[in-house]
């Protein structure tokens, strides 16, 4: 499945940069006026924390007040932790070891997966969004690749990724794929959608991978790690391989720091969500900062519905003229065309694309 009109440019790999030593960072990286930079942190004990094993128990009082604390973060904060997610501890030690692994490989190793010239999706080694040789860049190095549907694969980058990753890789595929139907399945359930619907988009959705790697910089208040933005997917799962702090919502106007919990995973609702939603269930735009001495390093995996699918308001949700559809129905790969084709620049891109009274409103 192809997306977007104009692939996007490759770009050297920031990691290779810091192995120089570097002091000065180049023009490309500064962000010369950046106010969203203003520390607006604050804990993360108000950040929702949902436990699987309780959403999911047979014990309906327990799986009630659960599913109530989902829809409740679902529709308040479109971001939350999860707990006893079924994702086994052993696994992902695997993987935080195989992944830096990974981002150290040699450069001539390294090269033998990279981008394509001319991949509109940037499967491999480098970066996505980038589309103009002065656009300014984030200060990460990601390895993208599609996990699902395995049709989808390209045969020759899971062959260039060694084996111990890939067998990692393809455990944590299949457990997040359970795990977002689970949660997809009882957000339905308290939107009061039928379930045959997420059924039907979502059995043999699309997931990919964004393996990524945030090298310390001497001037981490002058850059990004990753540019504001709002997910074009439904669902995306974090799941972060260290401790270094970085990853930021923004909440009533402010920049919230993420602090992850020991053994859980970082969810959070994208623009495809609020769009099946009818707006019951928003997107949230998140950013990266970066460390001035630590390097951070992350896995995010995104699902959206099946490649060949027509996405808009879950039709269960429409009652005109009582409860109209906020946004218009189109193919999954136009979608995407419009999301691919641009930089990243925060909640506007698919969103605004896809409601009603903007743009072009043919399907």
């Amino acid at each position: 499945m192809s997306f977007g009109n104009s692939p996007p440019i490759v770009v050297p790999l920031v990691h290779e940069l810091v192995k120089q030593n570097i002091t000065d960072v180049p023009d490309r990286y500064i962000r010369v006026s950046n106010p969203d930079h203003e520390d607006h942190s604050t804990a993360n004990s108000n950040i929702p924390v949902i436990d699987v094993e309780s959403l999911i128990s047979g014990e309906s009082v327990l799986a009630d007040s659960e599913l109530q604390k989902l829809h409740s973060a679902c529709q308040h904060w479109g971001f939350f932790q999860v707990v006893n997610h079924g994702i086994s501890s052993l696994l992902i030690e695997n993987l935080k070891s195989e992944i830096r692994n990974l981002f150290e490989l040699p450069f001539e190793e390294k090269k033998k997966i990279w981008q394509e010239v001319g991949d509109q999706m940037a499967e491999g080694f480098g970066q996505l969004f980038v589309f103009s040789d002065d656009q300014k860049l984030d200060w990460s190095d990601m390895f993208y690749l599609t996990t699902l549907p395995t049709r989808l694969r390209k045969p020759q980058l899971f062959a260039g990724i060694p084996l111990p990753l890939r067998e990692a890789l393809e455990a944590y595929s299949l457990g997040l794929k359970k795990l977002t139907m689970i949660l997809l399945g009882k957000m339905a359930e308290a939107l009061k959608m039928d379930p045959d619907e997420i059924e039907e988009l979502f059995s043999d959705c699309l997931q990919r991978m964004g393996l990524n790697y945030y090298p310390p910089c001497p001037k981490s208040q002058q850059v990004i790690g990753l540019s504001p933005h709002s997910d074009a997917g439904a669902l995306s799962i974090v799941l972060q391989l260290n401790e270094t702090e970085g990853l930021q919502i923004r909440k009533d106007g402010k920049w919230i720091l993420v602090k992850p919990m020991p053994d859980a995973l970082v969810v959070n609702i994208g623009d495809m969500l609020e769009i099946l939603s009818n707006g019951a269930y928003p997107s949230i735009e998140h950013r990266v900062t970066v460390n001035p001495t630590v390097e951070r390093l992350s896995i995010a995996t995104f699902h959206s519905t099946h490649p060949d699918a027509e996405i808009g308001p879950a039709l269960s949700l429409i009652d005109p003229p009582h409860k109209p559809a906020l946004f218009r129905r189109e193919t999954l790969k136009k979608y995407y065309q419009h999301f691919f084709a641009q930089k990243l620049n925060g909640k506007t891109t698919s969103l605004d694309f896809m409601r009603i009274g903007n743009g072009d409103q043919s399907s």
